[in-house]
């Protein structure tokens, strides 16, 4: 049974990352057949289908607000129907710092296309485009002001904000800037909504400032949401033959549960519908989101629906009441950017956990660390996994060293284990007596060679994690043909080179009696380079690394142990 063990290791191991993949798949990847739907160009709908319903608001925050009437006595006026109007002829506003490029539609005030000047794609070096609104994809950040007298449920439609400029550009050494646009509702109230952006900083705050100069008391509620249709995730082309996605859809956040996240295939029968005092809520997909970020002193409302092909998730912030002669403020963070951790966790609690790397969290959070640490001093990602590959083989060595040792022994006892095998092959159960007093005598252990098998699994399928989930490796080069660590390696090298040391190393250890066994051995070598081909380079290109320090440390013990024994024997 021993003799088996190793093999059956590394078949569960080979077995055991594949389904680990296959799951990885269900739970985060997007399928075309279920989800994607054929983009057609956006036609005229009620503007109410984009504006989040008031009755969806419990009492409950009413209640917590006593000040403010509640909701159920504030019927919000029916909306006509608005069609939009071609990108190219609203006149939109654009809104530019260092690292981003949005455009703002003066209709509602909604951010309708984002450019993440600083993250481009790989074949045109073109900014990479988060948030668009045409007839291929509809992917936008809407906030309005509902309510019995919010303009964005009047019967009129969608407010049009006025704008003292077209374009806004934060110049060299400026730190902020202010965007702000007008309406002035026919009741004597006048609205600013105002877009605050930062130097270097994905965080926009939108803040909404009513102004009542008329004689009525104005009630209204701020919302915030993402809407999304259901074309595909544009990473998903980079991700390789095996359809290894990562996770698209909506999340969100709750003090009680910092994360969740829910596909847009589920939005209609597990509808998020919740009142907490803060949170936040979010539309993922492969390395970038888009999430708001209410006052996390407010109780608001969290939401989800689908309408047609386009998914909604939200929140409604509690009812203000503005009195003649005041005026009152209301905002909410906006971040449109890519999933960095240290930009994301300053927002709220839970939001950098969009950076998902699933149930080995701890292990793959530790090894990122570690790799951003890094990356710090050499400046080269490829450079640092291999420096990450050193010093996590020299912190597991301890461990493997008695494996190390053990392999030589088995291999210099294999002549003993032979004349035994003659001695007592017709009787198993005095062979298997034998075979273990001779185990023990030399202090051999024929499992250890599966320990570092065993103690490299976890940090193998984390790295994995890492390089799907990691931005910053998002078309990080390497060397030579090796442009994006983070995808497959399209010409295969480094698969053959893995799979090349894989056997070599092998070669290193005794080989099996059993011939049947010894095939198998010889087997996976082929069998791991063919599951390779797909992986992330940066993944191959660790276990290269591993494969080579292994070699250079079995070596290192079997010249040791040989010496030893010739020592002995001739003393």
């Amino acid at each position: 049974m021993q003799k088996w063990a190793k093999p059956f290791i590394l078949i569960g191991m080979f077995i055991t990352a594949y389904l680990l993949i296959l799951a990885w798949q269900k739970d985060y990847g997007h399928l075309a057949a279920d989800t994607v739907a054929t983009p057609v160009a956006q036609t005229a709908q009620p503007a109410s289908v984009d504006i989040p319903s008031t009755s969806a608001v419990t009492t409950a925050i009413s209640a917590a607000n006593s000040d403010v009437p509640p909701v159920v006595s504030i019927t919000p006026a029916v909306p006509t129907v608005v069609a939009p109007t071609a990108a190219t002829s609203q006149g939109l506003i654009t809104v530019q710092n260092d690292i981003y490029r949005l455009q703002i539609d003066p209709k509602g005030g909604d951010v309708v296309r984002a450019e993440l000047l600083n993250h481009l794609h790989a074949d045109s070096k073109q900014p990479f485009v988060l948030l668009e609104q045409g007839a291929g994809r509809v992917y936008t950040a809407q906030s309005g002001l509902v309510g019995a007298d919010g303009p964005d449920a009047a019967a009129t439609g969608r407010p049009l904000y006025k704008s003292t400029q077209a374009t806004y550009t934060l110049a060299a050494g400026q730190q902020t800037l202010d965007i702000p646009l007008t309406f002035d509702a026919p009741n004597g109230v006048q609205i600013v909504k105002n877009f605050h952006i930062t130097q270097g900083k994905y965080p926009v705050v939108v803040s909404y400032k009513i102004i009542n100069r008329g004689t009525a008391p104005w009630h209204g509620q701020m919302f915030g949401q993402v809407k999304r249709d259901n074309s595909v995730d544009p990473s998903k082309a980079n991700q390789g033959m095996m359809g290894m996605a990562t996770f698209m859809g909506g999340a969100w956040g709750t003090p009680d549960k910092l994360y969740n996240k829910l596909k847009f295939d589920e939005f209609q029968k597990e509808a998020l519908n919740t009142s907490v005092k803060g949170g936040w809520v979010a539309v993922l997909q492969h390395y970038f989101v888009t999430a708001w970020v209410p006052d996390a002193s407010s109780s608001v409302v969290l939401s989800s629906r689908v309408s047609g092909n386009d998914n909604f998730i939200g929140f409604t912030a509690p009812l203000m009441t503005v009195v003649p002669g005041t005026e009152q403020n209301v905002s909410a963070t906006l971040y449109v950017g890519p999933k960095v951790q240290e930009n994301l966790k300053p927002l709220a609690s839970g939001l950098e956990q969009t950076v998902d790397y699933g149930w080995l969290w701890p292990i793959a959070q530790v090894l990122f660390i570690g790799l951003e640490y890094i990356h710090g001093f050499l400046g080269n990602w490829g450079w640092s996994i291999i420096l990450l590959t050193i010093l996590v083989k020299m912190i597991l060595f301890p461990l493997s060293a008695k494996s190390y040792r053990s392999m030589p022994k088995m291999k210099v006892i294999a002549p003993e284990m032979q004349r035994l095998k003659e001695e007592h092959g017709e009787d198993r159960m005095r062979f298997s007596q034998e075979m273990m007093a001779l185990y023990k005598k030399e202090g051999v252990n024929p499992l250890s060679g599966c320990l570092p098998i065993l103690l490299q699994m976890p940090i193998f399928m984390s790295l994995y994690f890492v390089f799907m989930e990691s931005v910053e490796l998002r078309n990080a080069p390497w060397i030579g043909w090796i442009t994006d660590l983070s995808s497959m390696d399209h010409w295969f090298v480094l698969p053959l080179i893995m799979g090349a040391t894989m056997y070599f190393q092998q070669m290193l250890n005794p080989q099996p009696a059993d011939p049947l066994q010894a095939k198998m051995m010889r087997l996976m070598p082929v069998v791991f380079t063919v599951f390779m081909l797909w992986f992330p380079s940066g993944l191959v290109l660790y276990w290269i690394v591993n494969n080579l320090l292994t070699i250079v440390q079995q070596k290192y013990v079997n010249r040791q142990i040989e010496r030893s024994y010739q020592a002995n024997a001739t003393s």
